[in-house]
């Protein structure tokens, strides 16, 4: 059970590292960000400033006038002191015309708030001493006793002697009481006093827990919001939580930026951790930036803070700069030799491939003579293939002629032995008139014709079974021929089944047929007349009908 519950408190720890790195990171990325659109929230300060200032120039009563630069006091607090200092000149003179007291009180208290930023800390004081607290409206008295603790606090801070420093101290600390006894204990400025009361006196861990309650449980303005992750961070360093810390800075200095303002106090403290963990890059843009702003603002008290951090940054900053500079100068030597020795390859390989390419041509020359001779030797073999095939068939055909020219000359033999024998009974039994009514018929030649047509059909088609199918096809469809009996062929079709076996002569088709030449002359034409292709060819494709062509 211990040991399961020690892999569950590891997982735990890890997990929320992991997820803390994660948020670092994600919030590293967003300083990025702010940092790099700095120009527009300065631009958006600048137009409400411009758009407030124009608003004071057509204002027609001292009244609107106080509140307008009263605005603009709001605005250039943080963002310029000279112009802050300016404005609270002309905002005291304004509540002196207007002869309201309460204006003219809030004025002078301006005016200390922005002597003490200036660091004149003295002229502050001397201003204070002479308000009368008693007197103070109750809703101007949290921010007197602000007012009075900020400024022991930078007295305390900027302190020479040990006594000095006790007595500011203690200065800062009796204000930081009454600042608790006027505020509601439910605004962020008790909570953010609250949680600093609680850092001096080593309270860490409430100031942490109150702050981290605060600001869970209450919507916050962005500005509000950089002073309260600031008072965190400080309670984090006190508890020595570098991690969290980094976190309340990197929050609050975001916030900053987006707001505008040009005094920065977490920027700064960023920047020295940032610097300590090695980011040069960002710690030199963070510091870079807190002496521009505060050289533009014109705060003095920022400028000496930033002046201690500055140069250190800075010039560890412009070192690695010079051997970043170095390393480049290296790389570009190496860069170019290699590009020189990249030049001498590329120009050894040019050569090469013009080689290759000259080979390459010879070879290619070299394939289109022999591709050309395969086919010449390829033409050769066909014509010899078609001439063995054409001797194979025409031997084929031979054979097959002659077989059944043998057998068809022995059977009429025998015919015309027993016609002899049949005519010899007739004259011997003295029936001169019968003799002579058998030699005038004809209808014993008829019917050898028919054998004989049957005879050749047979035999014919037993030679080229599918002649009919191939013929028709060289015929346009509607001129095709259909037989009745798929046996028989018609004198058409004889006609070409001779010219198919050799027999092209005209006067031999027709002797053979027993028609006159004009009528096969006749029969051809018609024929061609049909053709589906090439009329000139036509004879031609009926010679190749059952033509097997040998594979090369």
């Amino acid at each position: 059970m211990n040991k399961r519950l020690f892999i569950t408190l590891i997982y735990l720890t890890l997990s929320i590292s992991l997820s803390a790195n994660e948020e670092i990171k994600t919030l590293l990325h967003e300083l990025d960000q702010a940092l790099q659109q700095r120009h527009i929230y300065v631009e958006n300060k600048e137009k409400q400033l411009s758009y407030l200032q124009a608003r004071f120039e057509e204002s027609d009563t001292q009244e609107q006038r106080y509140k307008i630069l009263s605005n603009l006091y709001e605005e250039y607090r943080l963002f310029n002191a000279d112009s802050s200092l300016h404005v609270v000149r002309e905002l005291y003179e304004t509540a002196q015309r207007t002869s309201n007291k309460e204006y003219i009180v809030n004025a002078r208290l301006n005016m200390a708030e922005v002597l003490g930023v200036a660091g004149m800390f003295t002229e502050a004081l001397d201003i204070l001493k002479d308000i009368q607290v008693p007197n103070l409206p109750k809703h101007l008295l949290p921010y007197y006793y602000h007012i009075c603790r900020t400024i022991y606090g930078y007295m305390d801070d900027y302190a020479v002697t040990p006594s000095q420093k006790k007595l500011y101290n203690e200065q800062t600390d009796l204000y930081r009481d009454s600042i608790l006894t006027v505020n509601d204990p439910e605004s962020i400025t008790f909570q953010i006093v609250k949680a600093d009361q609680y850092n001096v006196h080593g309270k860490w861990d409430e100031a942490i827990n109150l702050l981290e309650e605060y600001s869970r449980t209450h919507p916050l303005q962005i500005h509000e919001k950089a002073m309260l992750m600031f008072t965190l961070s400080e309670a984090y360093k006190l508890k020595k939580d570098n991690e969290n810390r980094k976190r309340c800075l990197l929050e609050s200095s975001i916030a900053d930026l987006k707001s505008a303002v040009r005094e920065y106090s977490a920027l700064r403290e960023l920047a020295v951790i940032l610097y300590k963990e090695g980011d040069i890059d960002r710690a030199y843009t963070c510091i870079k930036l807190c002496m521009e702003d505060a050289s533009i603002c014109n705060a003095r008290l920022r400028i000496v803070e930033v002046l201690e951090l500055f140069p250190v940054i800075n010039d560890t900053y412009q070192k690695e700069k010079e051997a970043q500079q170095e390393k480049l100068k290296i790389m570009l030597y190496v860069i170019f030799a290699l590009a020189l020795c990249l030049s001498g390859g590329i120009y050894y390989l040019y050569k090469q491939m013009e080689r290759l390419a000259l080979a390459r041509r010879q070879v290619i020359e070299a394939n289109n003579k022999l591709t050309q001779a395969n086919d010449n030797l390829h033409k050769s073999n066909s014509k010899l293939q078609d001439a063995n095939h054409s001797l194979a068939e025409n031997i084929t055909l031979k054979e097959v002629y002659i077989g059944r020219y043998m057998d068809q000359c022995s059977a009429y033999i025998d015919k015309m032995d027993e016609y002899r024998k049949s005519l010899g009974k007739i004259a011997a039994s003295g029936k001169l008139e019968e003799l002579f009514q058998k030699l005038k018929s004809s209808q014993y030649i008829d019917d050898q014709l028919k054998d004989f047509y049957e005879n050749f059909d047979d035999t014919f088609l037993q030679l080229f079974p599918h002649f009919v199918e191939e013929f028709n096809k060289l015929l346009v469809e509607d001129e095709q021929i259909h037989l009745k009996n798929p046996h028989r062929l018609n004198t058409e079709l004889r006609i070409f089944a001779l010219i198919r076996l050799g027999i092209t002569d005209s006067i031999k088709i027709a002797q053979f047929l027993r028609y006159s030449v004009t009528t096969i002359y006749n029969y051809r034409t018609k024929a061609r007349n049909k053709a589906k292709g090439n009329r000139e060819e036509f004879e031609k494709n009926v010679i190749k009908i059952g033509y097997k062509q040998e594979p090369v």
